[in-house]
């Protein structure tokens, strides 16, 4: 059975790794095996395990924290969408926003209650995260690399240099985004089905290359991240108040508080990260872990 122990330190990485683009479901899977606890292992790929129900509590409590973070900024998000629906158009950026997220939630949502019992029953293993987390990191170099050439393809205006303190400089506006750049965007979400492969990497990594600076593509890959966990774990939660849940309804409030406060610590961590850096040290991290992790469960 799962501890307070293991719940507390599961939820905080959980709370880190939902965030950090090196993947949470991925970790879900590598931190047990790393630690010894090869039951948790076992129940991650499991058709219905209390571990399941135990990560439900930790999904909402980490979308909380992103809505607590971004409150004011969902508070505008939500009038605009119903602003917009009133007027039969979009004219303002809050409008524009609101329909972003709506167009890139819709892919993954679909393509999650389709496939995720059977990707999760198939991929959750810890040899098929450590090959999955190494793709992530060239997905997060390859995004790098291939940024510089689509600044040239997106109307975003000249670039320009970083100005003296290391700020990186303004790219394209998050509220010219097209809609249907917003679905694509939001589509990359589908690969983190997948554990090794981070949902906020992949939707950096779409937004940078239409033009986006790290730090706009960092925040829309952020509010595209909180409705899809939030709405991941609303409805799992009949499993951690049905018979699943069972002897580990304490864990998931421990293990829950511990990824809250994870998250908001990560999530303006973040925030000024993408300030001045890339995701380049996120993509090391991805391919030496998950390299380490192939040894070991190999030995």
């Amino acid at each position: 059975m799962l501890t307070y122990f293991q719940a507390i330190v599961i939820g905080l990485f959980q709370g880190v790794t939902e965030l950090v683009p090196i993947s949470s479901l991925g970790h879900s899977v590598l931190l047990p095996e790393w630690l010894g606890w090869h039951g948790l292992v076992r129940a991650q790929s499991a058709d219905e395990s209390f571990y399941l129900a135990f990560l439900v509590a930790l999904h909402v409590a980490t979308a909380l924290a992103l809505l607590v973070h971004y409150r004011t900024t969902w508070v505008r998000i939500i009038k605009g969408f119903f602003t917009s629906i009133g007027k039969r158009g979009i004219e303002t950026p809050d409008e524009r926003l609101a329909w972003l997220l709506v167009v890139g939630t819709l892919g993954v949502g679909v393509v999650g209650l389709a496939f995720e019992h059977l990707l999760r029953t198939v991929f959750a293993k810890p040899a098929a995260a450590a090959v999955f987390l190494m793709v992530n990191g060239v997905i997060l170099f390859a995004g790098e690399r291939l940024r510089r050439s689509s600044l040239a393809t997106v109307p975003s205006g000249p670039e320009r240099a970083a100005g003296p303190d290391g700020v990186e400089p303004p790219g394209r506006q998050l509220d010219t985004l097209e809609l249907k750049e917003g679905a694509v965007i939001g589509a990359a979400q589908i690969l983190a089905l997948f554990a090794g492969i981070s949902r906020s990497g992949v939707t950096m990594v779409g937004g940078l290359l239409r033009g986006l600076n790290h730090e706009d593509a960092a925040r829309f890959s952020f509010l595209l991240a909180t409705p899809v966990i939030f709405a991941a774990g609303v409805y799992k939660i009949p499993d951690l108040m049905g018979p699943l849940g069972d002897g580990v309804r304490g864990q998931a409030l421990a293990g829950g508080v511990a990824a809250f406060v994870a998250a908001y610590v990560a999530v303006r961590f973040l925030e000024r990260w993408f300030e001045r850096r890339t995701l380049t040290p996120f993509a090391v991290y991805c391919l030496v872990f998950g390299a380490l992790s192939l040894v070991r469960i190999a030995a």
